[in-house]
C-alpha cells in the first residue's frame, strides 16, 4: 500500500499529513506516509485543492482536511 498526502504550505495540510499518519499507526499498518508538496506531482493526481490523500495511486480526497477516524475509514476502504 502506498499512501501519499498531497500538500504542505499550510497548517491544514501539516495536519492532514499528521492525521494519516496516526490512522496508519492505529490501523497498525508498517506503511510510511509520503508528505507531497510538489505542486505538479499533486496536480498529476488530478487534485486542484489541497490538501488531499492519495491512495495506491488514486485520490480518495481533496480540499478538507481529514480526522483521525476519517483517516482511518478511507484506508481500511482501500485495503487489498
Amino acid at each position: 500500500m502506498i499512501i501519499k498526502a498531497l500538500g504542505g504550505c499550510c497548517a491544514r495540510s501539516t495536519q492532514n499529513f499528521m492525521n494519516v499518519q496516526e490512522a496508519v499507526k492505529r490501523l497498525n499498518l508498517d506503511v510510511e506516509v509520503e508528505q507531497v508538496s510538489d505542486t505538479n506531482e499533486i496536480m498529476m493526481f488530478g487534485v486542484m485543492a489541497t490538501p488531499g490523500l492519495v491512495i495506491n495511486g488514486k485520490a480518495v480526497s481533496s480540499g478538507r482536511m481529514l480526522s483521525v477516524e476519517d483517516a482511518v475509514a478511507l484506508i481500511q476502504r482501500h485495503l487489498s
